[in-house]
């Protein structure tokens, strides 16, 4: 199956939840996995496990968690590419999020085994996973705080568990000035007020993952746009326990 083919049909099952949730819910998860290559990404690089306790922190209206049901949901029906690994089966998707209207969203659409709760990650208690999802959103907190949650994630994942992130290299000039504009724009579209923001260079996001034991892999995530993210793939090694 051509991947146009199969992208499409992922975003037409993965949206289609979010009707329930009103216009705007659905409309936006057409527009963010239609436009956003990471969802695509997790699953052309078979990096999440099959029956992974995933923990998605910053989680929204639960795009990821209704992504992973609709590759299963290809896959039950035949229409899943052979020369593809077959998608994971999440044993559960627990989504924290501080906006309330869009953990409304997310519970609104979609079923068990997803879960999805208004938390502050700064204080949320992360509990136990196989794989922590972090996308686009360790910026808002400062540094402190994003090296405490980043702490708090290594506590809480089990030996060879998986930390995946997406920043901004906050060295990458001109494209990481237009990220920013970006977020700003989304973020006035969507009636909220942008939080100052804490970026690092590339460098030092490494540097600060690999100082609490993960070995890290990095990919350009921007797509066809002249954008500076970055996506982080950080893991633990197999005999790695949590973190005190």
């Amino acid at each position: 199956m051509p991947t146009d083919i199969l992208r499409k049909q992922l975003i037409d099952h993965a949206s289609e939840p979010y009707r329930r949730a009103g216009r705007f819910a659905y409309h936006f998860a057409r527009g963010k996995l239609g436009g956003d290559p990471m969802f695509f990404a997790l699953l052309q690089r078979n990096l999440i496990p099959d029956q992974a306790r995933i923990l998605d922190l910053g989680c929204g209206q639960g795009l990821l968690a209704a992504w992973l049901f609709a590759a299963r949901t290809l896959f039950a029906m035949g229409k899943w590419p052979r020369n593809w690994s077959t998608p994971p089966q999440p044993g559960e998707i627990r989504g924290i999020d501080l906006l309330a209207a869009d953990v409304r969203r997310a519970q609104t659409a979609l079923p068990a085994p997803a879960r999805f709760e208004q938390g502050d990650m700064r204080y949320a208690d992360f509990g136990q996973a196989d794989v922590v999802v972090i996308m686009d959103v360790l910026h808002y907190v400062d540094p402190a705080a994003q090296d405490d949650v980043l702490r708090r994630v290594r506590a809480a994942l089990a030996p060879g568990g998986l930390l995946l992130t997406r920043v901004g290299d906050a060295s990458a000039g001109l494209a990481f000035r237009l990220s920013n504009w970006v977020d700003r724009t989304v973020a006035f579209f969507r009636g909220t007020r942008l939080p100052p923001l804490h970026c690092r260079p590339l460098h030092e996001w490494v540097a600060a993952l690999e100082a609490l034991g993960f070995a890290v892999e990095t990919a350009s995530m921007n797509g066809d746009l002249p954008f500076a993210n970055v996506m982080l793939v950080a893991r633990l090694g197999a005999a790695d326990g949590p973190a005190i």
